[in-house]
């Protein structure tokens, strides 16, 4: 019922730059947080960037000050701003919403994203 699709990952070189969006459809009433996370082969998938319905946002000590995360609520969507980037940046990144969605009853979802990868080479 509610579909979340990330876009706009790619090969960048380090200290290059990208832009990350994931757009929430489906039968949504409202979205509370949103945010990013991202597994790099071999580890556990970890917490990126998170924003409230409100746009406060939380950061990962190691991504403070090059990353920003922004949504448009209008749009159901969230971006991740991603500068600076270094090879240890590489990784698949995940959007995940919290997701109020109406189908003649309302329900809850934690919905994640397929992913979207980036990878930070020379």
């Amino acid at each position: 019922q509610v579909q979340l699709v990330e876009s706009g990952g790619g090969l960048v070189q380090p200290g290059g730059s990208l832009r990350l969006s994931c757009a929430a459809s489906g039968n949504i009433f409202s979205i509370n947080g949103m945010g990013w996370y991202r597994q790099a082969p071999g580890k556990e998938r970890e917490l990126v960037a998170t924003i409230t319905s409100g746009g406060s946002t939380n950061y990962a000590d190691s991504v403070k000050g090059r990353f920003t995360i922004s949504r448009d609520n209008a749009k159901n969507t969230v971006y991740l701003q991603l500068n600076s980037l270094k090879p240890e940046d590489t990784a698949v990144y995940y959007c995940n919403a919290g997701v109020i969605y109406y189908t003649g009853l309302y329900y809850s979802l934690d919905a994640w994203g397929q992913g979207t990868l980036v990878t930070v080479s020379p």
